[in-house]
């Protein structure tokens, strides 16, 4: 974790990175400073794409640390429906932290359970017309918490404003719990957006094309970092 900002943590989407060299863009993004690993899987039924399985997953694991050979989180998004069965595939592939949408899964509480059973960390996304209601029956079992402000499925789509609400309204939602959860957000984050996200109450921010879009993943990083600060 960076030592300037302990409470913020910045999670590169592989989604937008160069697929044909993964491990070292992995590495790559990790030595410029990113904090986790964000990892959108994508089932062409649930979404219409396609992206990676546990087995890239497990591949990139031992890539996922810093120079100092400290573990950097690996943070799965499944986009997928059925969840369970990926879920646990992706929790044996080495993911720290599952996420996955309420509106995949027909019994939510139990692939929540499902997946904190293998040790790993629980969240639940939602998207952008998504109420958080199911958060009310959730917020006792869950780790993270993941608004989208863009529509899942692909990279590289424009924030949607409304989702400054949510993420306030999630942030309301967490303290009021007094449980120590990840509000995350995917979707369009920039440098010159990062802060205002931040002030609605996110900790965590997804960005794809923002960092691998550009040729200087370091000083994309940075420039979240002192917006941050």
């Amino acid at each position: 974790m960076n030592s300037k900002s302990p409470t913020f943590r910045i999670a590169p989407s592989i989604l937008s990175a160069d697929f044909a060299r993964l491990g070292e863009e992995v590495k790559n993004v990790i030595d410029a400073g990113a904090d986790w690993i964000h990892f959108d899987v994508m089932d062409n039924h649930y979404v219409p794409n396609l992206t990676f399985g546990p087995m890239i997953c497990q591949a990139l694991k031992p890539h996922a640390k810093t120079a100092a050979g400290v573990a950097v989180p690996i943070d799965v998004h499944l986009m997928i429906s059925p969840v369970d069965a990926l879920a646990a595939s992706f929790a044996d592939a080495g993911a720290d932290l599952i996420s996955f949408h309420p509106d995949a899964s027909a019994h939510v509480h139990r692939s929540v359970q499902a997946i904190k059973s293998k040790g790993v960390k629980a969240g639940l996304v939602f998207n952008p017309a998504e109420s958080l209601d199911v958060l009310n029956w959730t917020i006792d079992e869950i780790d993270l918490i993941l608004i989208m402000s863009v529509n899942p499925g692909f990279g590289g789509q424009s924030f949607i404003d409304s989702a400054l609400r949510k993420v306030e309204h999630a942030r309301k939602l967490i303290e009021a719990s007094g449980r120590d959860i990840r509000l995350e957000v995917d979707g369009g984050i920039k440098p010159d957006n990062i802060r205002q996200v931040a002030d609605a109450g996110a900790d965590t921010f997804v960005a794809g094309s923002a960092i691998f879009g550009k040729p200087d993943y370091k000083a994309v990083i940075d420039q979240m970092r002192v917006a941050l600060a």
